[in-house]
């Protein structure tokens, strides 16, 4: 297993250079402007000074072999620093890659909003899987009966309506109609005593049933076909011609082994969480990296466009790494040496 995992990230340092490159190159060669949203009043020759300034004026490729050293090797760097309090070189001269909008550095400002979509997304992907398997195993238990026929009508519900629409539709009620739930959630709010608890459980409410209905939906469609597979299997009539019980034969048999194509969607299924949070963090105002993903293409503030980018690259990456050695738990069979 330690060496599979040692060959895939290997394997993973040339891909992730490779995206990195695509993202670079199809970003910087984008017709953009930095000083396109200066007044018109500022001189030809004082925008070149600000080009150049921002590091325009270099050719792209030693451009991009900065922006890599900043990404990989600086950036690691000052996050030791800071973790350990110690230091590493010239901290004060390294270079760093820099928003174009605000000058501060791009990791900075994605640790600042990282926390309210790590917030979000995880509640809301916990609650889906919690959901979303056990309908699934009851679907396929079960199939054709009317909690089958229920689940079936909600999933494709769910899965067919976007997420921008669902956001509305429960501001609409919850919060326009009824005034049950807040429409703006407050990145601000902290939990100092239980009703300030409540105030954060009522805000959130919202954000974590848009993204959970849509991420439940897919899983429980998933995890019934995957069932359904299994149960029809030889040895599942040799479990129950053993005598086995029957919450023994599928709740242990056979939910393990189906287990094993529905780990690969959950784990994939992440990062397009990642992605589906910025539309519901645009309809909630949750201030968080898809709301500062969108700012910054608005502004077009390619370093932190890239950089966001690339790093949902990566989580697709990692996370297909995840669900592979997650295999070789679940199947005895599986083995990487």
């Amino acid at each position: 297993m330690l060496n599979y995992t040692f060959r895939r990230l290997m394997f993973a340092v040339p891909t992730l250079l490779a995206i990195s490159f695509i993202i670079f190159a199809l970003l910087d060669l984008a017709p953009n402007d930095p000083t396109g949203d200066l007044p018109l009043t500022i001189r030809p020759e004082v925008r070149e000074k600000i080009r150049l300034a921002l590091g325009l004026g270099e050719p792209f490729h030693i451009r991009y072999i900065k922006w890599l050293e900043q990404f990989f090797v600086n950036e690691p760097l000052n996050l030791v620093e800071q973790w350990w309090g110690i230091q590493i070189g010239d901290a004060e001269n390294r270079l760093r890659v820099s928003s174009w909008a605000t000058r501060s550095p791009v990791v900075d400002l994605i640790a600042e909003h990282l926390p309210q979509t790590l917030w979000v997304v995880g509640i809301s992907y916990v609650v889906a899987v919690m959901i979303a398997i056990p309908i699934g195993v009851i679907s396929a238990y079960k199939q054709y009966s009317i909690f089958d026929q229920l689940g079936t009508f909600i999933s494709m519900l769910g899965f067919s309506v976007p997420t921008f629409f669902t956001g509305t539709l429960l501001i609409v009620i919850f919060s326009a109609q009824l005034g049950w739930l807040p429409s703006i959630y407050d990145t601000t709010h902290q939990v100092t005593d239980f009703s300030s608890f409540i105030e954060q459980i009522k805000q959130i409410i919202m954000p974590v049933t848009v993204l959970g209905l849509f991420s439940a939906a897919q899983l429980s469609r998933f995890m019934r076909s995957s069932m359904l597979d299994n149960l029809n299997q030889e040895y599942v009539r040799t479990a129950r011609a053993k005598g086995m019980s029957e919450p023994i034969v599928v709740l242990v048999h056979v939910l393990r082994n189906s287990l094993i194509p529905v780990v690969t969607m959950i784990a994939l299924s992440l990062p397009q969480v990642f992605a589906g949070a910025i539309i519901t963090e645009q309809i909630f105002r949750v201030n968080g990296i898809g709301q500062l993903l969108i700012i910054a293409i608005q502004g077009a503030d390619i370093p932190l466009v890239q950089t966001l980018t690339f790093i949902f690259a990566v989580l697709i990456v990692f996370f297909n790494l995840i669900a592979d050695l997650i295999y070789g738990i679940l199947d005895p069979r599986i083995r990487y040496d």
